[in-house]
């Protein structure tokens, strides 16, 4: 359906600009209907006092200046009114490709943690095989500047100064991650991390000036309660377990933010994917010598070797390896092209959903014993994480 808009434009004599004594007799204009016979005799009785006038509504809309036109003409033209329908469908579109981004990155982290949780049984060196599933990302990301499927960034010292502390904190983040997925179960890895909100709402509140309201602070109680029930009747626990996954929500969290903090600044950002690249092969060439430091040189057949006498041979262990590591390059990709889409809290809110996924699909692939204490705190957990999400989305009124 279309309205119609009426504009003046320079055509016929019938009124002359401001300044001179006298006006002209205007042109005969055809044009039969009273409405524009009622604008043309507003707008030459305005056109005497400002030097820009505009008048709208719902019928008509016009615009002049004072510059020396002494000729003018009315004409009718048609606007579309489908611009509410096509932000409608762009809204539709946009909604479809961020869900879908949601449900690959539940997939891969199902996928990831399964495979990585089976190396680690039998490969117990969480930087060795960190350091090999940053190695996997950064071939992955040179075959994909090689072939020229995404263009190469070109780096400033401004820019490497700024995504040097991403670095450092996604290293430690990954890292303090596979510490805890080698020494407890997959689910209470998980379960200890579903208090990332916490973190990321300190952290917002520092680097990004974002104050919480006193829902949000009310939200994040049975989150912490719930994470606290569950570790006190987990089975698998141990502090060394549970440290490590409470300060990868730190590491991890300070890194969601400070990316978010970076990829607003267009003067200086990169887009998401060559960020992430960049971020993945500066950790790559941190956690190398780390890993070699910590753990000495484990990457060799012997100890490939001695991992195949626990229950997987070399070939398997290799495979899944290697599997393990696309999953875990994609996985993260998938989440920086979320975050550059919506807020840090709304990510870390998806990432607590894609968490209820994981600790489900891990614990049926593994058959872990869950206590009915433990489930309760998880579950209480969770529901926090779900007040949260609808807290955060909760305007403050206008005073």
């Amino acid at each position: 359906m279309q309205s119609t808009a009426l504009y003046l434009a320079p055509s016929t004599s019938f009124l002359k600009p401001p300044g001179r004594k006298s006006i002209s007799k205007a042109t005969q204009l055809s044009i039969s209907t009273s409405l524009i016979q009622d604008s043309l005799t507003k707008v030459h009785r305005l056109l005497w006092q400002t030097p820009l006038y505009t008048f709208s509504s719902s019928n008509a809309s016009f615009l002049f200046s004072n510059r020396r036109y002494d000729h003018l003409k009315v004409g009718a033209a048609s606007v579309p009114e489908s611009a509410d329908e096509a932000s409608k469908q762009s809204g539709l579109v946009k909604t479809f490709q961020l869900g879908s981004m949601f449900g690959i990155w539940c997939l891969l982290n199902i996928y990831f943690n399964i495979y990585n949780k089976q190396v680690l049984k039998v490969y117990p060196f969480p930087a060795t095989v960190t350091a090999f599933q940053f190695g996997c990302g950064t071939v992955m990301i040179i075959l994909m500047w090689a072939l020229n499927l995404h263009p190469r960034p070109k780096l400033t010292r401004s820019q490497l100064a700024a995504i040097l502390p991403l670095a450092v904190a996604h290293t430690m983040g990954n890292l303090l991650t596979n510490v805890s997925l080698g020494k407890v179960a997959v689910s209470f890895t998980h379960t200890i991390k579903a208090m990332e909100p916490f973190f990321t709402v300190v952290f917002s509140a520092l680097l990004l000036a974002e104050m919480p309201n006193i829902w949000v602070v009310a939200s994040l109680v049975p989150i912490v309660g719930g994470v606290g029930l569950a570790s006190f009747t987990e089975a698998s626990f141990n502090w060394i377990g549970f440290g490590s996954a409470m300060a990868s929500n730190v590491t991890n969290q300070s890194r969601n933010v400070l990316s978010k903090k970076f990829m607003v600044k267009k003067e200086e950002s990169l887009d998401n994917i060559n960020l992430f690249s960049v971020i993945t092969i500066i950790s790559f060439i941190l956690l190398v010598p780390s890993a070699i430091l910590l753990e000495g040189v484990k990457f060799t057949p012997a100890y490939l070797q001695s991992a195949a006498n626990q229950g997987l041979n070399i070939k398997e262990l290799c495979v899944r390896s290697l599997l393990a590591g696309f999953c875990f390059h994609t996985y993260q990709q998938v989440s920086y092209m979320i975050l550059q889409m919506v807020s840090p809290v709304t990510h870390a809110v998806g990432n607590c959903v894609k968490r209820v996924v994981v600790i489900i699909s891990s614990v049926i692939f593994f058959q872990t014993p869950v206590s009915p204490i433990n489930s309760l705190g998880t579950a209480i957990a969770l529901a926090g994480v779900f007040l949260y999400s609808r807290a955060k989305r909760t305007k403050p009124k206008p005073s």
